[in-house]
């Protein structure tokens, strides 16, 4: 069947020409992340409420504080297994045969972090380039209101990807140089550094990572980078392979591998656990500086 999506990422005037084809679904990711006030200071809330007040017609709200994450996890927005992740989507009326356009009021690091979810299960999906910022700016129509109807679909089966996910062990091995690879932090300047208060217990940075900031890699707008820009930026990581990428909480990275995915590079995975897991653990070093 082909495929409705052209690529990784769309712009407002395609999302518009196809906003009524059956077989999209567009989903608005939204959470509330605030920066931290000091070290340990993790509050997080779903951003469904603003959702209601203003959104893409025909949009619903995926909860990645609520059903699309895994609230058996030691972390936050740990992704969920498989099946439960594919129940999730059901009902959010994404099934069988749909695809996909995810965007966000929050930079688009939301909705790339539902973007690589659903790639790691195989279903077509998209970022919307600018999120609701770029939709409202072109003059396109919002609606209100969290009335929704009931999807009846079937629900997708899942096709895991673990290749785009990596595990603590894994992490670990790289930055001993255990195992070819490259770990990349995404998170902002001071974050990498330690010279800022973290969400999590302890400051810093996994040893041997590099930093590629996830903010870093869109324009004022919330767009985006053009390729050439982004390649400019991902000439930090060198020719090492795979990349390896983590940030507090597995947000950031994934805006950081839609970037590397738009580069064509096909070897980036996420650390889903990334620093609130690693830094738990004493023993797992952390370095300061950048």
């Amino acid at each position: 069947m082909t495929t409705l999506l052209p690529g990784p990422l769309v712009d407002h005037t395609w999302l518009a020409t196809h906003l009524d084809d059956p077989r999209l679904v567009v989903l608005d990711a939204t959470a509330l992340l605030p920066s931290p006030c000091h070290d340990g200071d993790h509050r997080s809330a779903s951003g469904r409420a603003g959702w209601a007040e203003r959104h893409i017609p025909g949009s619903r709200h995926a909860d990645l504080t609520g059903d699309l994450s895994d609230p058996a996890a030691p972390y936050h927005f740990a992704v969920p297994a498989p099946d439960a992740l594919a129940a999730a989507l059901a009902r959010l009326g994404v099934g069988e045969g749909t695809e996909v356009v995810v965007y966000d009021t929050g930079g688009g690091i939301w909705a790339a972090r539902v973007w690589w979810m659903l790639r790691a299960i195989s279903v077509p999906a998209a970022v919307l380039d600018g999120g609701l910022a770029a939709w409202e700016s072109a003059g396109r129509p919002v609606a209100a209101g969290d009335r929704v109807a009931e999807p009846a679909v079937v629900p997708v089966t899942p096709v895991p990807r673990p290749e785009l996910w990596s595990g603590i062990e894994e992490v670990a091995a790289i930055g001993r140089g255990e195992r070819p690879g490259v770990l990349v932090c995404a998170l902002p300047a001071g974050g990498y550094a330690g010279s800022v208060p973290g969400r999590y217990s302890r400051r810093g940075h996994i040893p041997g990572s590099v930093s590629l900031p996830g903010r870093e890699l869109l324009d004022d707008a919330g767009r985006v980078l053009a390729v050439s820009e982004l390649a400019e930026k991902a000439r930090a990581l060198g020719d090492a392979s795979p990349v390896v990428l983590y940030c507090g909480g597995g947000i950031s990275a994934a805006g950081a591998a839609l970037a590397l995915t738009l580069l064509g590079r096909q070897d980036v995975s996420v650390y889903d656990g990334s620093l609130e897991e690693w830094s738990k653990d004493p023993a797992r070093p952390l370095e300061l500086g950048g």
